[in-house]
């Protein structure tokens, strides 16, 4: 593949206007994230902000899930220069920086993610050469152009300074993380309240004024459809033992038997 050939299917998905869905990988198997690659979804949001899952692990499943259908992003567990370096070079397509609330952050985010000029990324990609879809020639162009980078609205002062955020070039999605969003409005984790609704439509309006895509969790298939009607574009499905509980419970409940699992199947 030549340098000039390979472009992210989900920077075209998100260019097109076409809804891209992540499945969250928390367990730290390289068997599991592989076959969660060729399911249908167009990234892996491997967690490493709440599940064990290490560098080590991004890297093996980096490996692993080469030419399979869902690219591996990685959500660090904060917004540090270093932290998006490392899962870089380590070869995954796409950095997703929690807690961003400030203008100042989103930029160290975009910068993280881009070679000087441009950004801030140190050039020790040796392993991420190797594993790029584009191949080791003119990686770093490529990884410039093709790195997606999500920042996290989670926040009250994010919210407050949304626009600011928005407008900060290099960043490609503005994702609300609803149940840490709705806590740090005093709600408790309440995603039905009013003043999550209100601040969840300041989001959008913004992303959709600066040109950014918006996305949020979407647990179910119905609920891509509602969001996707209100202008999202990008949704978190469930995580990886999420899915294995509904299976459970879908084989279990006709015999008579309900699994004792948790309720939340996705990662906010």
């Amino acid at each position: 593949m030549s340098e000039q050939t390979w472009v992210s299917p989900v920077k075209q998905r998100l260019r097109a206007g076409e809804p891209v869905i992540a499945v969250t990988i928390t367990a730290a198997n390289v068997d599991l994230a592989a076959q969660a690659a060729s399911l249908g979804f167009d990234f892996l949001w491997l967690e490493m902000e709440h599940s064990p899952i290490t560098l080590e692990t991004v890297r093996n499943i980096v490996l692993a899930t080469r030419g399979l259908k869902a690219l591996p992003f990685a959500r660090v567990p904060v917004n540090e220069l270093w932290t998006a370096k490392r899962v870089l070079d380590a070869g995954v397509c796409g950095v997703i920086f929690p807690f961003t609330s400030t203008p100042e952050l989103a930029a160290q985010a975009a910068a993280a993610c881009r070679y000087p000029t441009t950004g801030r990324r140190g050039s020790g990609a040796v392993l991420a050469r190797f594993t790029w879809p584009n191949g080791p020639d003119g990686y770093p162009d490529s990884a410039d152009e093709n790195v997606v980078v999500i920042t996290i609205i989670e926040e009250a002062r994010a919210v407050e300074n949304v626009e600011a955020i928005a407008a900060t070039p290099g960043i490609d999605v503005l994702f609300i993380g609803t149940s840490d969003l709705s806590f740090s409005l005093g709600l408790r984790g309440n995603q039905d309240h009013p003043l999550l609704h209100e601040a969840i439509e300041k989001v959008v309006a913004a992303a959709k004024k600066h040109g950014k895509v918006v996305g949020r969790p979407a647990a179910t298939p119905e609920l891509v459809q509602k969001f996707m009607a209100q202008g999202f574009g990008l949704f978190q499905a469930p995580t990886d033992i999420g899915f294995m509980a509904a299976g459970a419970r879908q084989y279990l409940e006709p015999l008579g038997r309900t699994p004792v699992v948790p309720k939340a199947t996705t990662i906010y």
